[in-house]
Parts: structure tokens; C-alpha cells; sequence
């Protein structure tokens, strides 16, 4: 199995599993930020519209992290604290979710995921 063998919807988990998400797109734009928040996270990241990506069950555990402009919202699970996806500053109509959390997903199929220079976005003087 591999990268393109993952078939629609692609189903993902938080870690205890609460949390439960469809994508109805292929990982697409597989990148990592190197903002002040995404860079302690560190996860590889895919790219879906807000309609593209949806929430099966558990959304009561879901917490939501703002911070600065507070236009991002950062979604985790209150039970595992697993970071499941978050709608983004730069695109309010797109999603970045954690491709770790994507069901028959391996890491070891990233070999490199490019960095996006988001570093200018972390602070907001207002």
C-alpha cells in the first residue's frame, strides 16, 4: 500500500479515538509551517476546503486555540490532546489537517515535506 492507494473518503482519528473526520479530497499540498505554534506541533500537513473536510463524531471534545488575530483556529482533542486539524489564517476557506491521523496513513511515506515561511504571520502588532 502507499500514498495513492488511500481511497475517499479518507477517514481520520484523534489518538483515543473521540474524534472522528472524513476528508473528501486526496492528501494534497503536503507541507509543515514553521510558525511559532505549528513549529512545536510539528506535524505534516494536508490541505482541504471548508467543505471538504467534516467532523463524523466527538465534536463536543473538540477544543479550539486562538491566539493573536484570532482568525485560526486550531482544533485538538480534550481527552488525548491530539491535534487534529485547524482552519488557517492565510485561507479562512481551507483547512490544514494532521495526515498522521488519517486512517491506513504512514509516515514513512513522506520522505520531505517542504516548509512554508509563515514565521512573519506568528506576531501581529496591533
Amino acid at each position: 500500500m502507499n500514498i495513492n492507494d488511500l481511497t475517499l473518503p479518507l477517514k481520520g482519528s484523534c489518538h483515543c479515538g473521540n474524534v472522528k473526520f472524513e476528508v473528501n479530497t486526496k492528501l494534497k499540498d503536503l507541507r509543515r509551517c514553521n510558525c511559532s505554534i505549528c513549529s512545536r506541533k510539528g506535524f505534516v500537513m494536508s490541505t482541504a476546503s471548508s467543505d471538504e473536510l467534516k467532523i463524523i463524531s466527538g465534536e463536543t471534545y473538540l477544543n479550539k486555540y486562538q491566539w493573536n488575530t484570532e482568525i485560526a483556529e486550531h482544533y485538538f482533542c480534550s481527552k488525548c490532546g491530539i491535534n487534529t486539524h485547524h482552519k488557517r489564517r492565510s485561507d479562512p476557506k481551507q483547512y490544514g489537517y494532521n495526515i498522521a491521523c488519517i486512517e491506513g496513513f504512514e509516515m514513512s511515506w513522506i520522505k520531505d515535506a517542504p516548509y512554508v515561511d509563515n514565521t512573519k504571520m506568528s506576531i501581529i502588532k496591533k
